[in-house]
């Protein structure tokens, strides 16, 4: 798939809007292929019994999610004022991970580029740039693949073992923008962890809230984090999906196990 193409197959997500913008500006100087190492018959998800139009739609959506992916993920990556070697490398492993080797090498270069957009237009134009995309995303993504979306994020900023203020404020202000609750942050920080007070915080509830109060935080988190509602961005996706809600269900074991549940 040829860059132009890549870009008709985004932009009825795009169209006339920020994101589209900077597809323009970011993308214009590539001239060979750009996501077929993303959309493979492996990793692509599955569309039983569509039409090949919405086949190339759900691609579209796809490619649309990475683009973003990266998008505010240059944003975050430059939230503390430098670029670690550590996070470019997590996003040039999650890519190749997640999406392939040619998405890994491309990816890269977007970043790079849109780092450079960033000390083109300034630190304040690229920050009110961001937040405009994601509003934009906000119209054309569902809550549980914003989550999705909002969870790589988190992945970057822990690259480097420790995650930054800047960085936490960061990814609050993409959640907010993208007219989520800035505590979606926060209930990932916690994830991976095997304490109690982690546990509370991945679920969003205080040690204090009743049995009541935490069953019902559980069962939405698990509503919202379902691996099968990212299906249709591919299996890669629905995989890093899958793990992140395995940690939720951890913590659920470590709070029903102290409880007595």
């Amino acid at each position: 798939m040829a860059l132009g193409k890549w870009i008709g197959g985004i932009v009825g997500f795009m169209s006339g809007g920020p994101l589209g913008a900077l597809a323009g500006i970011v993308l214009g100087g590539f001239l060979d292929n750009m996501l077929d190492g993303v959309n493979t018959p492996e990793t692509q998800g599955t569309f039983d019994g569509y039409s090949g139009y919405q086949t190339r739609a759900a691609q579209g959506q796809r490619n649309s999610f990475l683009f973003s992916m990266l998008v505010l993920s240059s944003y975050i990556i430059k939230a503390d004022g430098k670029v670690m070697h550590s996070e470019m490398e997590l996003v040039r492993n999650m890519l190749r991970q997640n999406f392939g080797e040619v998405a890994s090498q491309q990816g890269d270069e977007i970043l790079r580029r849109l780092f450079d957009e960033q000390k083109r237009v300034g630190e304040q134009q690229f920050k009110m740039t961001v937040a405009d995309c994601c509003r934009q995303i906000a119209m054309n993504m569902d809550y549980s693949q914003r989550l999705q979306l909002l969870n790589f994020l988190v992945m970057i900023s822990q690259a480097d073992g420790r995650v930054d203020p800047s960085e936490v404020i960061a990814m609050k202000e993409c959640a907010q923008w993208m007219q989520m609750s800035a505590d979606e942050v926060d209930s990932m920080l916690g994830m991976g962890k095997d304490d109690l007070e982690s546990a509370y915080k991945v679920l969003g509830v205080s040690p204090d809230a009743t049995d009541a109060e935490v069953k019902r935080a559980y069962r939405n988190l698990a509503l919202n984090h379902h691996p099968d509602k990212v299906a249709a961005l591919g299996e890669d996706v629905r995989k890093a999906a899958e793990k992140k809600f395995q940690e939720i269900n951890n913590a659920k074991e470590r709070i029903w196990k102290a409880r007595g549940l």
